[in-house]
């Protein structure tokens, strides 16, 4: 299984490549094509399958490639955004309705994997939030109290499952964990042993609706459906979404410890970004998944020093055999606290999105498959108008709507000007990247491990943002609004969907 990243992940080692069995048929129109093989497009696919819709799901890469991949799978029922946020920033019902569909995500998980005999390690256990200083210890009350609130189970407890030093600590019963890729691959396969189609290494160019149906331009032909659904992450494009969203990287590393227990439990510290701690067992093998280092898509001058932080801050409590995996993921955060799923902005019919998911992608995942079925069946359902995408919240998340978007703003004005002094492309190291000036000239460059140079044009495709060096992951990423790409240039994940420009270093110099 290949990824969006130089990295390897837990959840990507030893897993084959997906091989599709069902053939397309481009004279048929389809009920719905799905462009995204990752957990949203795969779970909302066969939903959709199940109740007798025609689905296709597009893939640009191969299922499990982006963020799916780079998870650390954690099943949780208190959310990144805490209850009493979303009290604040809509209201109790909110943060009520949240709760409850949380708590459906993980029966379905469980149902689905029940039913269709899927072996992905799949536990129930607690999750465990600790506090460390008077201050957290203020914000745990807040998380505990309005979590009771919304209809969940937490308790305060004297013990927590990893060795780590704290004041107060609560207990949230019935939270779990999987192995996500062979998750998905159990659903894959069922989607597609109920006459469902996956088409991989397939980007959808361009979706077009008309009064009788949607046409799909894809780079292998076209294809027609009823209704269409972007579970692509972000979606592609321009959008007022990419405005909403803000795209973060967070950190991981799986690790083989010398001595003593593997911590049982999920848990989570309360600092700004936090760390995140669980256990997995791979085959016959445990290992201690510790996340966290969160930070902007492309703010970090140093994505390496990214991992030795959380190296050295798991060192600090555990006994480390061997790092056995490390890599890092991306999600976007939405500027209320809340996904968006539903209806395109700018497209009322039947084109439809599920993204800004935050840090609980398993879980909106589901939320999503849920909602877009019964919105897809014309049903009433209860979260359709929460999550509604147009929704337009004057408060709710506004400041940090305007903290984002003057980021952003920031970056167009940088482009041109804020670029590092001009180097000799000789200067670069082997296996390092950075954007350089020749003559007024922004040039994206990489010196592979064998000396050969790569260059792009260092804006992005997007929104005309410039790219910059992720040395960890081993590619271009956009500050703006999260687009990445290889190397080379070729996109990774979206909203871009075009390549970077390639450019010709020596035509460049010659003239």
């Amino acid at each position: 299984m290949k990824r969006d990243g130089a990295l390897t992940s837990i959840w990507q080692s030893n897993m084959p490549g997906y091989h599709s069995k069902n053939k397309i048929d481009k004279g048929k129109i389809y009920d719905v094509i799905i462009a995204g093989g990752g957990i949203t497009g795969i779970t909302t696919a066969l939903l959709l399958q199940n109740v007798g819709k025609t689905c296709v799901v597009v893939e640009a890469n191969n299922i499990c490639f982006g963020t799916t991949g780079g998870t650390t799978a954690h099943l949780n029922t208190v959310m990144d955004t805490p209850y009493s946020k979303i009290n604040s920033n809509f209201n109790k019902e909110a943060s009520k309705t949240i709760a409850n569909a949380a708590k459906q995500a993980i029966g379905l998980i469980k149902s689905n994997i029940a039913q269709y005999d899927i072996n992905c390690e799949f536990e129930e256990t607690s999750a465990y939030l600790f506090s460390q200083t008077d201050d957290q210890e203020k914000q745990l009350k807040d998380i505990h109290d309005s979590s009771i609130e919304a209809g969940i189970s937490t308790v305060y407890v004297n013990r927590i499952p990893v060795p780590i030093p704290f004041n107060k600590a609560i207990e949230i019963m019935k939270q779990a964990k999987f192995h996500p890729t062979n998750y998905v691959y159990g659903l894959a396969h069922t989607f597609e042993n109920a006459g469902g189609i996956i088409l991989q290494h397939c980007r959808v160019k361009q979706v077009e609706e008309t009064q009788s149906e949607i046409n799909v331009d894809t780079e292998n032909g076209s294809l027609r459906c009823h209704q269409f659904i972007y579970a692509t992450h972000i979606p592609p494009g321009v959008n007022i979404l990419h405005m909403r969203c803000a795209p973060y990287r967070s950190y991981a590393i799986a690790v083989r410890l010398k001595k003593g227990k593997y911590p049982d439990g999920l848990a989570y510290d309360l600092y700004e970004p936090y760390h995140y701690y669980r256990t997995q067992k791979v085959g016959n093998t445990n290992y201690f998944i510790a996340g966290g280092e969160d930070h902007k898509t492309a703010h970090a001058d140093n994505t390496e020093a990214c991992f030795a932080k959380l190296e050295a801050h798991v060192r600090k409590y555990f006994d480390i055999e061997e790092i056995a995996y490390k890599w890092s993921s991306q999600y976007f955060e939405p500027a209320d606290g809340i996904p968006y799923i539903g209806h395109m902005p700018g497209k009322p019919g039947n084109i439809f999105v599920a993204t800004g998911f935050g840090g609980n992608g398993m879980i909106y995942s589901h939320i999503a498959a849920m909602t877009l079925k019964d919105m897809i069946l014309n049903r009433d359902d209860q979260f359709i108008n929460l999550f509604n995408p147009n929704r337009i919240k004057p408060i709710a998340g506004f400041a940090n709507f305007v903290k984002e978007n003057t980021d952003v703003a920031v970056q167009f004005m940088r482009k041109w000007f804020n670029a590092e002094k001009i180097k000799e492309v000789a200067e670069i190291a082997r296996g390092e990247g950075k954007v350089v000036r020749y003559e007024d000239q922004p040039i994206a460059v990489y010196k592979d491990e064998q000396g050969n140079l790569h260059t792009v044009n260092p804006v992005c495709t997007h929104m005309k943002c410039t790219v910059a060096w992720n040395a960890a992951e081993k590619s271009w990423d956009c500050p703006c609004h999260g687009a990445r790409y290889s190397f080379d240039g070729k996109v990774l994940t979206g909203p871009a969907d075009r390549d970077l420009e390639l450019i010709d270093l020596k035509e460049l110099v010659e003239h």
